[in-house]
């Protein structure tokens, strides 16, 4: 007899529909074990997130440390040394000038973040007109309102479309998908430019605040690099019009690429500047924006930035992002990304480059993407009834490893 729903006990709202989902409950380097004892290549980080891998001690202690000193004070009470330290020493890295970090709790709060320290900025300059945000097709941002509306990403947009449509959208930099019909593709790094100036153009004088794009776009298509001169070409735009250039690094940043962050691939500097993931590798929740010292010093010389979140400027996940940002500069861990992604890739091309059903092997570093095609020459998609990405998941997770995948890249709804 099913209890009625008064009598059930308390349970979890899964992010699957699979009923039988293993219990993790150890895991270590690149391994995760679950409570039958069976081990897992955790391929992926997860989400792309684990950049120093699982079971750092050093990691957990430091974060033990604090929380038992000083777990949490609120932000608009009090800095502290852990924070301070971190904004100082991550710094150096970061492909912006005189960047200040206002941390969260992740990738959404830091685009949200983002976008309202665009708009602040521009208040603060007297251009209160400026309000549109452009990003671009294929794109993803975050799942809350205001970050999927940014993205554009239409399978997870759609059961949301009557709450949305504040933002405008541009093609995606794509290149292997250039072209193809409702793809909202161009490969061309001066189509790219011009197509991006003429939205500017198109509207009206002085109201566009910012653009957003992932420096090579991670979740949504799967690893793609724009063509090598586009990063500079929107930049330009982006400069001659007085908009802010806003990098989505939260799956780029902290070496995943085989570079600190993806911009540098291309020397562009960022406006401001997305981060979480790897900051913290999966050990705390965390999340920061970076913002230039122009933007800073506009912001707080006209009376401060009218935001936050309870968890935000956390003590402890600072502890955290300064123990992994340690890891990462004494292991050499960005240039092992590099050396270990041209490898990956090397052996990826060798085993798979010629297969029938694989149209394009891409990506940089360690954030490596297989497109997966119905014929090879026409680079057509299987249907999506198919259900080819969730059988390759599964296939995989039957062998012990676990990969990250997308669906819906060449036009928002069959499978690649």
């Amino acid at each position: 007899m099913t209890p009625s729903p008064e009598g059930l006990p308390g349970r979890v709202f899964r992010r699957s529909l699979d009923p039988d989902l293993p219990v993790a409950v150890e895991a270590h380097g690149s391994t995760i074990i679950d409570a039958t004892g069976r081990e897992y290549i955790d391929a992926a980080g997860g989400a792309i997130v684990v950049n120093v891998g699982h079971g750092r001690t050093s990691v957990a202690e430091v974060l033990a440390e604090q929380a038992g000193r000083l777990s949490y004070a609120h932000g608009s009470a009090f800095t502290t040394e852990p924070l301070e330290a971190y904004a100082r020493e991550i710094g150096v890295h970061l492909p912006v000038d005189g960047p200040a970090i206002y941390p969260v709790s992740g990738g959404s709060e830091a685009i949200e973040t983002a976008l309202k320290l665009a708009r602040a900025y521009h208040l603060a300059r007297g251009e209160a007109d400026r309000w549109i945000v452009v990003s671009r097709w294929g794109s993803y941002h975050g799942n809350t309102l205001g970050a999927l509306d940014l993205s554009g990403r239409r399978p997870l947009r759609r059961p949301y479309e009557g709450w949305l449509g504040r933002f405008r959208h541009v093609s995606a930099a794509y290149p292997y998908r250039a072209g193809d019909p409702d793809s909202h593709a161009l490969g061309d790094a001066d189509e790219l430019a011009a197509e991006l100036e003429r939205t500017f153009d198109a509207a009206e004088p002085g109201t566009i605040a910012a653009f957003v794009a992932e420096p090579i776009v991670g979740a949504t298509l799967g690893a793609v690099a724009p063509p090598d001169d586009y990063w500079t070409k929107i930049a330009e735009v982006c400069q001659r019009h007085g908009v802010l250039l806003i990098a989505d690094e939260v799956m780029t940043g902290f070496g995943r690429t085989g570079r600190w962050f993806g911009l540098d691939h291309w020397g562009v500097r960022a406006d401001l500047l997305v981060a979480a993931k790897g900051a913290t590798s999966g050990y705390w929740p965390f999340g920061f924006v970076a913002a230039s010292i122009d933007v800073h010093d506009a912001v707080m010389g006209a009376g401060g930035f009218t935001h936050g979140f309870t968890y935000s400027h956390a003590p402890a996940g600072a502890a955290v992002a300064r123990e992994v940002l340690r890891i990462l500069e004494s292991e050499d861990l960005v240039k092992a990304s590099a050396t270990k992604g041209a490898r990956f890739r090397d052996l990826l091309e060798a085993r798979l480059g010629t297969h029938p059903n694989v149209g394009e092997i891409r990506g940089r570093g360690l954030l490596i993407g297989l497109e997966m095609v119905a014929d090879r020459s026409t680079r057509a998609a299987f249907p999506r009834m198919a259900r080819l990405t969730e059988a390759i998941v599964r296939g995989a997770r039957s062998r012990g490893i676990l990969v990250y995948s997308s669906t819906g890249n060449a036009d928002g709804v069959t499978a690649t």
